[in-house]
């Protein structure tokens, strides 16, 4: 069977999308591309199954709709699977019924969270033939194809028309599970070297050893919807990638993709293991980590194995709002594993948010100040600001309908983050330069000189250039979703 698993670009005056392997949508005027690993291991699994797969990812590829359209008309694939997230589902609506104009005989899925949250929502407003919902996008597709091969039974949580009616298999099901079954990923056929241009050393790529955090509870987090229990592959399972990786390609940086990466046990085995196969001296390994989960000796142990980066969330520097989130830490938590982190060799990629329904303008300062004071301090290497969404599934969603935040309804277009989606005390377009203010503190004389002391090679300079020019586009993405909202969305 022909089967294409596809990005289709969407247009918009704000810039690219972010979709693939994104917790959060945001449009980018200065994008880099994550690999979006979940459906390019379908990809992977589909086409070991002996089928003729096509990655058409046109968002990374950069195409216009009208080359994607016809690719896509040249392939008649029997399938399209795209991935889509509350903001763009419209547009993903709109395209479905115009790609089916082209080839009525294509069988064309959405998957992702957000028709995960509004399955029917999908169905109705859509000619979409299949609604993948949670997150085992290559579980679902390996099961919609081999239905469509009349050899097996549909999975639990895809809803299909049946003799013009709607209908399902029932809730999604996701148990406990580990991934050791899953082959590695085919880098070739999923065009491995689109993405990955914001990591450190080139060239770099992902790697995503478990689905998808191991504390699945806060309840803003749009991915807990998608994988509601944690499962993961073997440490051993991870190294043996990681060699082939080193093999193959050569890459000199990776990140593992988990939502959080599994610590304990695991951990010990994995750091074990990069310095015992010698993989420590061969590349550096980057991740997503809960900020309280470890200890000095950790990331020391982490250090010593070629870890490089860790990504922290500090959503608030308000204990109340942790608490409400349900994030499970404390703020001395939020200081302390930065400092740890830092102390021990490491590079700390601190997250922060704001625009809490709850939460004062003070309330705001205080958590964009405490990420500001750990960047000038040099316990946190870059910062990152976002405005929180009520994504549809979430608890947060289902609280702010229940609370009357919500300020647009069933208007996903307008959960994008360009603006507020929620009710604050703070003004808009206060709220949105709270935001891009942050990125300011690259352009502090004290960062400066401090990047430019730490210059060793080329590669500091060109990462360095690299950070301050997204610095400044996120600058620029706050700067035009506050000031121009009436003009863009009247």
């Amino acid at each position: 069977m022909k089967i294409m698993l596809g990005y289709p670009p969407l247009e918009s005056p704000w810039g690219q999308p972010t979709l693939g392997q994104n917790r959060q949508f945001r449009w980018f005027g200065n994008p880099s591309y994550v690999y979006p690993m979940v459906v390019a291991m379908a990809a992977t699994m589909l086409s070991r199954r002996g089928h003729d797969v096509i990655w058409a990812d046109g968002v990374a590829e950069e195409w216009s709709y009208a080359e994607f359209r016809s690719r896509f008309e040249c392939a008649q694939p029997a399938l399209l699977a795209i991935e889509t997230k509350t903001p763009v589902v419209k547009q993903h609506w709109r395209i479905v019924r115009d790609l089916k104009s082209v080839s009525p005989q294509t069988q064309i899925v959405l998957m992702g969270d957000h028709v995960t949250a509004f399955p029917l929502e999908t169905m109705t407003k859509s000619p979409t033939d299949y609604v993948l919902t949670g997150g085992e996008f290559d579980a679902g597709l390996l099961s919609i194809v081999e239905h469509l091969e009349r050899r097996g039974p549909l999975v639990p949580g895809i809803w299909y028309r049946e003799d013009d009616e709607v209908r399902n298999t029932g809730p999604f099901i996701l148990a406990k599970r580990n991934y050791e079954d899953r082959p590695f990923f085919d880098r070739e056929l999923t065009k491995w070297q689109l993405y990955g241009e914001h990591l450190y050393y080139r060239p770099s790529t992902y790697t995503m050893v478990g689905r998808d955090c191991w504390r699945p509870k806060c309840t803003f987090c749009s991915w807990t919807t998608l994988w509601p229990r944690f499962g993961t592959r073997s440490a051993d399972s991870l190294l043996d990638e990681i060699g082939l990786i080193l093999d193959r390609y050569r890459v000199r940086e990776i990140f593992d993709d988990t939502g959080t990466f599994p610590v304990g046990s695991f951990l010990k085995r994995f750091c074990k293991g990069m310095v015992e196969r010698g993989y420590a001296r061969d590349v550096y390994f980057s991740c997503n980590m809960r900020i309280d989960a470890l200890r000095q000796p950790d990331y020391e142990m982490m250090a010593e194995a070629g870890f490089r980066l860790v990504k922290l969330g500090i959503e608030s520097a308000n204990q109340q709002t942790l608490d409400r989130i349900d994030k499970g830490t404390s703020i001395e938590d939020l200081v302390r594993g930065c400092k740890e982190a830092k102390t021990a060799g490491l590079s700390p990629h601190v997250t922060t948010m704001v625009g809490y329904p709850w939460e004062s303008k003070d309330d705001a300062r205080r958590t964009l100040d405490l990420a500001r004071t750990l960047f000038h301090d040099g316990y946190a290497d870059t910062i990152q600001a976002t405005v929180v969404m009520p994504y549809p599934g979430t608890p947060l969603f289902e609280e702010a309908r229940r609370e009357g935040w919500l300020k647009y309804g069933d208007d996903w277009e307008k959960y994008d983050m360009m603006r507020p989606a929620m009710h604050t005390p703070i003004p808009d377009d206060e709220l949105m330069d709270m935001a891009k203010d942050l990125y300011g503190a690259f352009l502090s004389p004290r960062f400066i000189l401090r990047k430019i002391l730490s210059v060793r090679a080329w590669e500091d300079v060109r990462y360095n250039a690299h950070a301050a020019r997204i610095a400044l586009g996120h600058m620029w993405d706050f700067r035009r979703g506050g000031r121009n909202l009436v003009d863009l969305h009247t």
